[in-house]
């Protein structure tokens, strides 16, 4: 009764868009019944388990009269903008397998993706590589210490969040390509956010040097505005612009994060 089931490509077992682009089958084409078959008797186990669907169905894809039989998987890559459907993107440290050739993302890149996906409504599955012998070496140790540093930190606007109104602030974007990741190069005025109840969650892609932070999306009058891993801080909000003066040091050298009470 697993929770989760992934498909490394299309809905089993005709041809996917993922592999074959411009494909004409569809859920009506007989080449996919045995794999609508294996869904409907996966969702309704999960409906006999748990009294609903508790589970996630992964599929690579992207024609939306495919993926919505379960969750759109953008491997190694993302959507350009808040999708009304959840979406999924699975990564990795560096490669698929352990290759000591192979070199590592930095915690930074790893967590630069995982705020602007979460910001567009997406997950994001972090494969961890093993060695044969299923240990990890010192610096995937070194890489879950310091996500498991930011999170303890920035976790709130994280977890149990959901898109707000605008995925972002800033004219940079993530290079949007299947099976590309590029490290993004952010500017002071570059900011992805998530909502959770009255809380708006502000993620300063590259702080400012200034230590004062300014958002034009906040068309709400703001009620507090708290930097997590810190505590409150002064802000105004002149002319509908909110100003957040922050301080010199600020909680995590990564990406940090305010929360906004509107």
């Amino acid at each position: 009764h697993p929770d989760l089931l992934y498909s490394d490509g299309g809905i089993p077992f005709a041809i996917s868009d993922f592999f074959a682009p411009g494909s004409a089958a569809t859920p009506a084409d007989p080449a996919y019944q045995k794999g609508l078959e294996l869904i409907a008797y996966y969702y309704n186990d999960s409906i006999a388990q748990h009294g609903k669907q508790d589970c996630v169905y992964l599929q690579k894809d992207p024609r939306p009269e495919i993926y919505k039989v379960g969750t759109l998987d953008v491997e190694k890559s993302q959507l350009p903008g808040i999708s009304a459907e959840a979406w999924h993107t699975d990564t990795c440290i560096g490669n698929w397998f352990y290759d000591v050739r192979q070199p590592y993302k930095s915690p930074l890149f790893i967590l630069e993706t995982l705020v602007d996906i979460v910001s567009k409504n997406g997950n994001m599955l972090l494969n961890i590589l093993q060695r044969p012998d299923g240990t990890i070496d010192d610096e995937a140790c070194f890489i879950l210490r310091e996500l498991g540093d930011w999170f303890h930190i920035c976790g709130e606007g994280i977890y149990g969040t959901r898109p707000w109104k605008v995925f972002g602030e800033g004219e940079t974007r993530a290079v949007i390509k299947k099976l590309t990741e590029e490290q993004t190069t952010w500017s002071q005025s570059d900011y992805r956010f998530t909502k959770k109840d009255s809380n708006v969650y502000a993620f300063l892609m590259h702080a400012p040097e200034s230590r004062r932070a300014v958002l034009r999306s906040f068309d709400e009058r703001v009620k507090a505005v708290e930097l997590l891993g810190f505590g409150k801080v002064d802000f105004e909000q002149p002319f509908g612009i909110l100003n957040v003066r922050l301080p010199e040091e600020l909680p995590t050298h990564l990406i940090n994060c305010l929360k906004i009470t509107i």
